[in-house]
């Protein structure tokens, strides 16, 4: 299909339809035909085992979910394999929940009782300075500049910025072929401050979520989606005959889980909690249960930096 023409509407409800991602994706989803929300089988992921009497009065965080009886956590719901939520149960799934859970086990929680929260990148800070959340996992990368606002703890996964297009575009290979194209990115994201920066030629497009970037993509309305290669390739298994990665990723995008940036005691509890599930497998089982279904295997998670308390 020639670039700049508008997809046939049964290819571009097939195609939405299996994303799941905005309400038009989610009226397509009930018409027969359609494939299958493609996700996590139950009984592939860990089971998390509680630690019992864990305690770390040192933690304000702690203390207060202690008091609710559960812990608060940020995450994003439209990113495929990493952190979706189904639009019809309200339940969430993916590696970055799965990392959520583990973390809920060893600090004393029963994961079953996460409450998880969506919240926007651009609102990760305030979410975390304002207590609406206990911890954030979401595709979250450590960088310098966030650690001046909040805690990291990890980081959990080593990602790398990537472009993804449609499976018939043949003129953009890299970002370097991104001038005069329309790319979209999150607000507030590192992808898009990167293409910002590193390639002002291209005509940059922002939205609150990705989700609404790949419906652009596919209605011809932008030429690319840039984000860390990780989401990109739930979103491209999810339509493989529709979407596609090009090139090779530009950047490290370590991803940690963001804390109330006083908190080292809550910090360091989740470095541990990190070290442990890595070294007793559960990592690894959660990402071949989740990310693992893109086709990508599970790599070597990357050395936790225990950063002094500041």
């Amino acid at each position: 299909m020639p670039a700049g023409r508008i997809a046939g509407p049964g290819r571009l409800t097939k195609a939405l339809a299996g994303l799941a991602l905005t309400a038009l994706a989610a009226t397509a989803c009930g018409k027969e035909g359609s494939p299958p929300v493609k996700g996590p089988s139950a009984e592939d992921l860990p089971k998390y085992q509680i630690a019992q009497g864990f305690q770390l009065p040192d933690s304000p965080t702690w203390k207060k979910a202690k008091r609710r009886g559960r812990l608060v956590v940020g995450a994003k719901e439209d990113q495929p394999y990493l952190g979706e939520k189904d639009p019809a149960s309200g339940v969430y799934s993916g590696f970055d929940i799965e990392i959520a859970k583990m973390i809920s086990a060893s600090l004393g929680f029963d994961p079953k009782t996460v409450q998880f929260r969506t919240i926007a990148s651009a609102n990760r800070e305030t979410a975390l300075q304002n207590g609406q959340i206990d911890y954030y996992v979401g595709t979250y990368t450590i960088n310098d500049n966030r650690k001046k606002l909040v805690g990291f703890a990890g980081p959990y996964y080593m990602a790398g910025q990537g472009l993804l297009v449609r499976k018939d575009e043949e003129g953009i290979k890299g970002p370097k072929d991104l001038a005069g194209k329309k790319v979209c990115s999150a607000a507030g994201s590192t992808p898009y401050q990167r293409i910002e920066a590193d390639f002002p030629k291209a005509d940059l497009v922002a939205y609150d979520t990705y989700s609404i970037c790949v419906d652009n993509l596919l209605t011809y309305q932008v030429d690319a989606v840039t984000t860390d290669d990780a989401i990109l390739q739930g979103y491209a298994a999810k339509v493989p005959e529709e979407l596609k990665l090009v090139g090779k990723p530009f950047s490290e995008e370590p991803y940690g889980i963001g804390v109330p940036r006083r908190d080292n005691a809550l910090r360091f509890a989740i470095d541990d909690a990190l070290a442990q599930n890595e070294k007793n497998g559960n990592w690894k089982k959660a990402y071949d249960a989740t990310l693992g279904l893109s086709g990508v295997p599970a790599p070597k998670p990357p050395a936790i930096d225990r950063y002094p308390a500041s």
